[in-house]
């Protein structure tokens, strides 16, 4: 799975097994996925369409006369990259086999080429039933991968095999369907990025040109990867991350305090933000009048790294360095210097790199590893530094 390609319709059939999906969708999104989720219309007597919408942070619609305009049959279905639909009943299961096309979910289905796995659950007698046995069948041999429901209590008193899987099986399933390795499940995952602003006056600063665009690829790989990431965010956006835990500052002090009372409980930092080399001794309450801008007072910011380097045990730290001359030579001193496992540098001569979808760098490791990265995108860098992490992890 690439590090981009984690569009998911999640589809709800109307089975009381439902509101178990409210689950499955937060644990997708705690995965890296991007999930519209479209429930079928008698679902929406199980679970409201507003429970998706805020679960989600997207619209949501069960039938083709919604968002007309939108051609929502097609346009979904174009967007999608995999279909989950759980729960699935019999009669969904049927619809699907027969090649239905009388809801948004069953349009959407005949629409695209996607990947599909699909989570039964209905009552046991319903499950054995010749005809569903056929229908199932129908659906493997055209390529859908098919859940067994599990053994165990339904509604009432019935007991058999139809019970809806655990979450956690059906995440299992879903990732192998989709290659989405999960490597970091169980981590804990720091990530700093953007740049520090140091204010001046109300108005004025002095900051950095970094867009935040690694860090944000870091955050979206270590989630798919199953880590629990925490971002310290200064001045970026991160309107499209979801649910990802995130803490907004501003300055360089206000990154350090975060980043210190969150390191003893991860097991890799990521620096990837921008901090100022330095701050104004004085901030000006007021707008400094243009004719009496004429010098500002320096002294140097922490260097937070360094100081999280000092303070780690069982922690496995990334660098990065952004420089115009001597790459390695000043990359390799800064590994040693700031107890670093892992370092980026990159030329950013004439502004190369900030802002940009794709990078140019090397890569150094304790260990002596070297590694030339030449016009990668961000996403792939992000999944390569992780691969070194977690090697170093154990």
């Amino acid at each position: 799975m690439s590090a981009t390609s984690g569009e998911v319709v999640l589809g709800v059939g109307a089975g009381i097994a439902a509101y178990k999906s409210a689950d499955l969708l937060r644990r997708l999104q705690d995965r890296g996925y991007a999930v519209t989720v479209v429930p079928t219309p008698s679902s929406l007597n199980f679970v409201g369409a507003a429970t998706w919408q805020a679960l989600s942070g997207r619209p949501v619609a069960s039938t083709i006369w919604e968002n007309t305009e939108k051609v929502s049959h097609i346009s979904i279905a174009q967007q999608a990259d995999y279909f989950l639909i759980a729960p699935a009943t019999a009669d969904l299961i049927a619809r699907i086999a027969a090649g239905r096309a009388d809801d948004l979910l069953t349009n959407l289905v005949l629409a695209s080429n996607a990947a599909m796995l699909v989570v039964p659950a209905m009552h046991p007698q319903m499950w054995s039933n010749p005809a569903t046995v056929a229908n199932v069948a129908t659906l493997r041999s055209r390529g859908y991968i098919v859940m067994e429901p599990e053994y165990g209590r339904l509604t009432g008193d019935d007991f058999g095999q139809g019970r809806f899987p655990e979450i956690a099986k059906i995440v299992s399933q879903f990732d192998a369907m989709t290659g989405n390795v999960a490597d970091f499940t169980g981590k804990r995952v720091l990530i700093s990025g953007g740049g520090t602003r140091e204010a001046i006056d109300p108005v004025r600063f002095i900051g950095n040109r970094s867009s935040g665009k690694q860090a944000l690829a870091l955050v979206r790989a270590a989630a798919k990867r199953g880590a629990q990431v925490h971002l310290v965010a200064a001045n970026m956006d991160t309107s499209q991350l979801g649910a990802i835990s995130t803490t907004h500052v501003e300055s360089a002090a206000q990154m350090r305090a975060v980043l210190a009372e969150e390191f003893a409980s991860c097991d890799l930092l990521i620096m990837c933000a921008a901090v100022a080399d330095a701050r104004p001794v004085t901030t000006r309450i007021e707008k400094i009048k243009k004719r009496l801008l004429t010098s500002i007072e320096l002294e140097p910011n922490p260097d937070l790294l360094a100081e999280l380097g000092a303070r780690k045990e069982h922690q496995i730290l990334v660098g990065f360095a952004a420089e115009t001359s001597d790459l390695i030579d000043s990359a390799r001193g800064k590994l040693v210097a700031k107890g670093l496992d892992i370092i980026y540098v990159n030329d950013v001569s004439n502004g190369a790199i900030f802002g940009k979808d794709t990078t140019s760098g090397i890569i150094l490791t304790r260990t002596g590893a070297e590694i030339a990265l030449k016009e990668v995108s961000k996403d792939a860098l992000a999944n390569v530094l992780l691969d070194y992490a977690i090697r170093q992890l154990g």
